[in-house]
């Protein structure tokens, strides 16, 4: 698993993420010491979410012209000059709500050109998938451990101002790690764009077990995914103040560990199978939170929640990375990244509206119910149910 490509990609990857774990809690810290409340939050998030799953399908129609690695060195590149700009917007005092939105909405387009780059290079660059999958969402977790709770601690003495320009600098080693890969993957024969979306959206919608999952995501997006941090943040920071959001974060983070470390272990027969009994494990972190339980509880909720779902993503991503042709892996992972995360936005956006007409807890409970039916769904589905386990070989191109 361990080769020099998959080495450098892993740095890559953890060293960006640090900072990306520490910037949604800047992000709910800033906009609410800025004034602007759970809507100026969730406005926030969704700034970037909307313009990335917007994008991502032409993300994946490039990867295929100018290559992922260009492609993923391009959008770190971005990213760096976004996050130093914000937080030189903080450093220079009260930011205006639009100069966050619009910072905001470009970094979600560079990643929208990332993330489909990521599942057609893993296969391509180690010969064991789920190992590679796993290791990465372990390190991943490491650092949604490590960030938030750092984050917490930085912003008090300093102000959010140096988590962006951490996360900057997490961009800025990310794309010199990505740089040196020796692995080259040729691009695709010119075609016109519509011809390769349309080839993904075929490839995409033969697999009802892939396009079942991304329909339930979607209700999981509006109800779920989005309101979870703008509500989640504004219940803890009120009853027990800005340093144990960066705790229950945390909480998280190591629960994730958990989930990758037990996903380096196991090999279900029936990986999504394994996940979908994994992801009732979610329910508890909104469940906890609309509970106003003591802290101790949320914290070991978000634990439990963070394991569930890093078991349940390694098995989808190892799923997705075998079962699609590498030809297609970069334009199909578009159409299921792009249905993951399309409706985050909406919640997101619309959590604060919502909860100000009922309340935060009462959204949470939604939530919490939602993930439960979820889970049930995934299970109800033959096609989810029964898919196999495969293994898919490495294929490298140098030059």
């Amino acid at each position: 698993m361990w080769t020099r490509d998959f080495r450098l990609f892993f740095t890559a990857r953890t060293v960006s993420m640090l900072g990306a774990a520490m910037t949604p809690v800047a992000t709910a810290l800033g906009m609410h010491g800025a004034g602007y409340g759970a809507t100026g939050v969730g406005l926030a998030l969704a700034a970037w979410m909307a313009p990335m799953a917007g994008l991502i399908l032409f993300g994946g129609v490039f990867m295929d012209r100018f290559t992922p690695r260009r492609m993923m060195v391009g959008a770190d590149v971005a990213r760096t000059l976004t996050q130093a700009a914000i937080g030189g917007l903080f450093l220079a005092g009260r930011p205006e709500l639009w100069q966050v939105l619009v910072l905001t909405a470009v970094s979600g387009a560079a990643a929208a050109m990332y993330h489909p780059g990521v599942a057609g290079t893993i296969p391509r660059i180690t010969s064991d998938v789920q190992r590679a999958n796993a290791a990465l969402r372990v390190s991943e977790a490491i650092m949604q451990l490590v960030g938030p709770g750092l984050a917490g601690l930085l912003v008090a003495p300093a102000g959010v101002w140096v988590v962006f320009f951490a996360d900057a600098a997490g961009f800025a080693v990310s794309a010199a790690s990505l740089l040196l890969m020796r692995t080259r993957v040729p691009a695709a024969a010119e075609e016109p764009m519509l011809v390769r979306l349309r080839a993904g959206w075929r490839e995409f919608s033969s697999r009802t077990w892939m396009w079942s999952v991304i329909l339930i995501w979607v209700i999981f997006g509006v109800t779920l995914f989005g309101p979870l941090i703008p509500l989640g943040s504004v219940l803890v920071t009120s009853a027990y103040g800005q340093a144990a959001y960066g705790l229950v974060m945390s909480a998280s983070g190591a629960g994730t560990i958990i989930g990758g470390l037990v996903a380096l272990r196991i090999r279900p027969v029936r990986p999504l199978a394994a996940g979908g009994l994994a992801m009732f494990l979610f329910a508890l972190e909104p469940l906890t939170l609309s509970a106003q339980a003591p802290l101790g509880v949320i914290m070991a909720g978000h634990v439990l929640g963070g394991a569930g779902w890093a078991f349940w993503s390694v098995m989808w991503a190892t799923s997705v990375q075998t079962h699609v042709p590498q030809h297609a892996l970069n334009r199909v992972s578009a159409y299921e990244i792009g249905g993951s995360v399309m409706a985050i936005p909406v919640g997101q956006a619309l959590a604060g509206p919502v909860a100000s007409v009922t309340s935060e807890t009462d959204v949470l409970a939604v939530s919490a119910a939602v993930s439960l039916a979820g889970s049930l769904a995934l299970l109800a589905v033959p096609q989810i149910r029964r898919l196999g386990r495969k293994t898919a070989e490495c294929s490298s191109y140098d030059g």
